[in-house]
C-alpha cells in the first residue's frame, strides 16, 4: 500500500509539474488572468453583499466607515488632518444649512463649481445626505459653457467655491437667478445681490445627521451624480453616474493590491471621475487616507510624497512626463510609493519613470466617464492599457471593429454587418450594452446618447456602445490605445496614428513634449502630419537630426511635414494635449508667430518655414 501511495503521489506531483510547465509555455499569463478574474467576481459579490446590508451608495459606505474608523485620518489638506468623523460632521452641517435655509427636495440636482479642497467633499457629501444629485463642473470653462452645463442637468442650485469667485461675473449670476437657479457661495459674504452664503451659517446649525429618509437610496440604479465630459467635440455632456457604477469604480484600487494602510495622493481636479470616484471614493472603500492637493505641482510632488509617506497616487495624461521632465535629484528614489493608477502614460515615459523613480507598479487602465467597460493592465506590461485574458469573455463583451479613418465610418460586409478588425490592426472599440453593462447616457441630451449607440452590429437587435477609440490587440491578448477616432488622420491613402508618431519624436534628446496632429493642405486629400514641440531647457532644435530620426523610424506617409516650436503646450485640466486650436491654425506663418519648420527633402533637414516656402506649398509648386 505504501508503495502504491508513493507511486500515486509521484504521478500527481509529476502531473502538476507538467501542467505548470505547459501553462508557462502555452498560457504564460494564466495565473494572472485567473487571479484578476477572481478579483472582479469578488468585487461583484462585495457590491451584492453591501446591498444586502443596506449599503447602496458611496455615502452609505462612508457612513459605515465613520462608524468603524471615526478617528482615522481621511483627508490631509495643506498639512491639516481631517478624520472620517470630522468630514462626516462638517458635511452634516452643510446638509443642515441647506435643509434650514435652502429650498431643495430629495432628487434635486445641485451643481458644484469648486476647486480642490475639503469643502468640495463636504458639499458633495452634504448634498448626497439630502438625497440630491450632485453635478461636478469644470471651473476652467467659460460662462457660456457653464450655463449650458447647469441647464443640461437641470440644476436647482449652484454652489460656488470662494476661489472660483474671480471667474464669475454679474451677468452670469443674473442669468441663473432669472432661471430660478439658487446661487450659494462657500464664504461668509458675497459681492452679488440675492446670492446666499454657506460658511457663515455652518456654526448656526447642529452637526448631527439630517433625517435618514432623505438620503435613503431606493435603487442602486438611480443617478448619484453627473460628471461632465471634456467637451472636446462641442459643449460638455453630462454623463450619468449611477450609485452602482460609483460603487464599482471605488473598488478598482483594491484590484491593484491597495489596502487600508495605504496613503493616496490625489492631485487631479475633483470634478474629474478619476479624482472623485477612483481617488476619494476608492479611499473610502479601502478605509485609507487621502492626501489632497489643491493643484498638481511637478516641483512639489515627490517632496509631498516623502512628507506624508504616500504609497499610492493617481495620474492622467501627461502627468508622469512632467515628473520626468524635472531635474534629476539624488533622492528621486527615496519615497514609499508602490502603486500608480491612471491612464495616458506613453511607453517611453513609462520606461523612463521606472528607471528614474524605482520599481513602482504602474496600473494603466482604459475607461471613459460615460462608458460601460474598463480594462486594467494588471500585468504591468509597458504600453498596454489592458488585457483580454482567457477569462475576459466572462466579464464583458467587446469587439474591435474595422474602421475607415478617411471616411470616418465602419467597414461593413455585403449584408450590412460590421466586420472585426484582425489581430495587430487598429479597430473601433465597441461594447455590448446589456443589463450587466448598461449605458446610462447623457442627462438632457437624448440625441447625443443615441449617437453613442450602434445597432444591428452583427445580428438584428444587438446594441453596442461606440467608444470613439481605436485600439489594437496583439497575439497575446494585450490591448493598446491607438487614437481617438477624430485624432487619427489619413495621408497618402494610409492611416496615421498621432500617438505612435509622438512616441517616435519624443525619443529625441532635445524634445521635452510633443503633440502630433493632421493639417489640411490645399488640393490634397486627407491631412498631413504636423508636430508641435516644446524643447528641453538649454536645448536647441536640430532639423537635420530630427529629419534623419523620422526617416529612420517612420514610414514616409507618417513623417510630419511641418514642425511648430512652442514655449508651452496647451493642455486640458486633466493633462491631455489640446489639438483643435493647433489644427485650425495649420502651418501658416502669417497666423503663427512661433518658429515653424518644413521637412525639406533636398537638404535632408527641417528648415525654417518662410512665407515664400508656404506660398510654394499651397500653390502646389512644392509637392508634398
Amino acid at each position: 500500500f505504501q508503495r502504491m501511495l508513493c507511486t500515486w503521489l509521484s504521478t500527481v506531483a509529476g502531473g502538476i509539474v507538467v501542467l505548470c510547465v505547459s501553462l508557462k509555455i502555452f498560457l504564460p499569463y494564466f495565473w494572472e488572468d485567473l487571479f484578476y478574474f477572481l478579483r472582479r467576481k469578488r468585487s461583484k459579490a462585495t457590491v451584492k453583499k453591501w446591498a444586502r446590508n443596506g449599503i447602496l451608495s458611496i455615502i452609505d459606505l462612508f457612513t459605515q466607515r465613520v462608524g468603524k474608523i471615526p478617528h482615522k485620518p481621511f483627508l490631509i489638506y495643506e498639512g491639516k488632518v481631517h478624520t472620517y468623523q470630522d468630514v462626516d460632521k462638517r458635511s452634516n452641517r452643510v446638509a443642515q444649512v441647506f435643509l434650514r435655509y435652502g429650498n431643495l427636495k430629495k432628487g434635486d440636482t445641485v451643481a458644484l463649481l469648486m476647486d480642490n479642497g475639503p469643502d468640495f467633499i463636504h458639499v458633495w457629501f452634504g448634498m448626497a445626505k439630502l438625497g440630491c444629485v450632485v453635478a461636478f463642473l469644470n471651473f476652467n470653462i467659460q460662462s457660456r459653457s457653464l450655463l449650458h452645463c447647469i441647464n443640461t442637468c437641470a440644476a436647482k442650485a449652484l454652489v460656488i467655491g470662494e476661489d472660483c469667485l474671480g471667474s464669475i461675473d454679474k451677468e452670469f449670476i443674473s442669468h441663473l437667478l432669472e432661471n430660478n437657479v439658487a446661487v450659494w457661495m462657500m464664504s461668509t459674504s458675497c459681492p452679488f445681490q440675492h446670492v446666499h452664503t454657506v460658511t457663515d451659517k455652518l456654526d448656526k446649525v447642529p452637526d448631527c445627521p439630517v433625517p435618514s429618509h432623505l438620503k435613503v437610496v431606493t435603487s442602486p440604479g438611480n443617478t448619484a451624480m453627473y460628471i461632465f465630459t471634456s467637451g472636446s467635440t462641442g459643449f460638455p455632456k453630462a454623463a450619468i453616474i449611477t450609485h452602482l457604477r460609483a460603487l464599482f469604480v471605488s473598488l478598482i484600487f483594491s484590484h491593484c493590491g491597495a489596502v487600508s494602510q495605504d496613503i493616496m495622493y490625489v492631485t487631479l481636479p475633483l470634478y474629474h471621475i478619476s479624482a472623485s470616484l477612483l481617488g476619494v471614493s476608492g479611499c473610502i472603500q479601502l478605509g485609507a487616507t487621502c492626501v489632497l492637493k489643491k493643484k498638481f505641482s511637478a516641483r512639489q510632488f515627490w517632496n509631498d510624497c516623502r512628507k506624508y509617506d504616500v504609497t499610492v497616487f493617481l495620474y492622467i495624461g501627461e502627468l508622469c512626463r512632467y515628473l520626468c521632465n524635472r531635474p534629476s535629484k539624488e533622492e528621486d528614489r527615496v519615497h514609499k510609493v508602490r502603486i500608480a493608477l491612471g491612464n495616458g502614460i506613453r511607453p517611453s515615459v513609462w520606461k523612463e519613470f521606472l528607471l528614474r523613480f524605482g520599481p513602482i507598479k504602474i496600473f494603466e487602465f482604459y475607461g471613459s466617464t460615460e462608458g460601460n467597460l474598463s480594462f486594467l493592465n494588471y500585468t504591468n506590461k509597458i504600453g498596454a492599457v489592458g488585457r483580454a485574458g482567457i477569462f475576459s469573455k466572462f466579464l464583458h463583451s467587446f469587439e474591435l471593429l474595422k474602421y475607415d479613418v478617411w471616411k470616418q465610418e465602419l467597414v461593413k460586409d455585403e449584408n450590412g454587418r460590421c466586420m472585426k478588425a484582425p489581430i495587430g490592426k487598429p479597430g473601433l472599440l465597441v461594447v455590448q450594452v446589456t443589463d450587466d453593462a448598461p449605458f446610462s447616457g447623457y442627462a438632457g441630451n437624448k440625441e447625443a446618447s443615441e449617437k453613442k449607440l450602434l445597432r444591428n452590429v452583427f445580428v438584428k437587435g444587438d446594441v453596442y456602445l461606440d467608444t470613439g477609440d481605436l485600439l489594437v490587440m496583439d497575439e497575446d491578448g494585450f490591448l493598446y490605445f491607438t487614437d481617438r477616432v477624430g485624432d487619427t488622420f489619413r495621408w497618402k491613402g494610409e492611416n496615421v496614428a498621432t500617438s505612435e508618431v509622438a512616441e517616435i519624436i519624443g525619443m529625441m534628446d532635445f524634445v521635452q513634449e510633443v503633440n502630433v496632429y493632421g493639417v489640411s493642405v490645399k488640393d490634397y486629400e486627407g491631412r498631413t502630419g504636423m508636430a508641435a514641440i516644446v524643447l528641453k531647457p538649454n536645448h536647441a532644435f536640430n532639423g537635420e537630426r530630427l529629419y534623419k530620426h523620422v526617416v529612420d523610424f517612420l514610414p514616409s506617409y507618417a513623417q510630419p511635414r511641418f514642425v511648430r516650436i512652442m514655449d508651452v503646450m496647451q493642455i486640458t485640466a486633466t493633462f491631455k494635449h489640446q489639438k483643435m486650436h493647433l489644427v485650425n491654425e495649420g502651418f501658416n506663418p502669417e497666423i503663427i508667430s512661433e518658429p515653424l519648420y518644413f521637412m525639406h527633402v533636398p537638404t535632408r533637414s527641417y528648415i525654417p518655414l518662410t512665407r515664400q516656402i508656404y506660398q510654394k506649398v499651397v500653390s502646389g509648386e512644392i509637392h508634398l
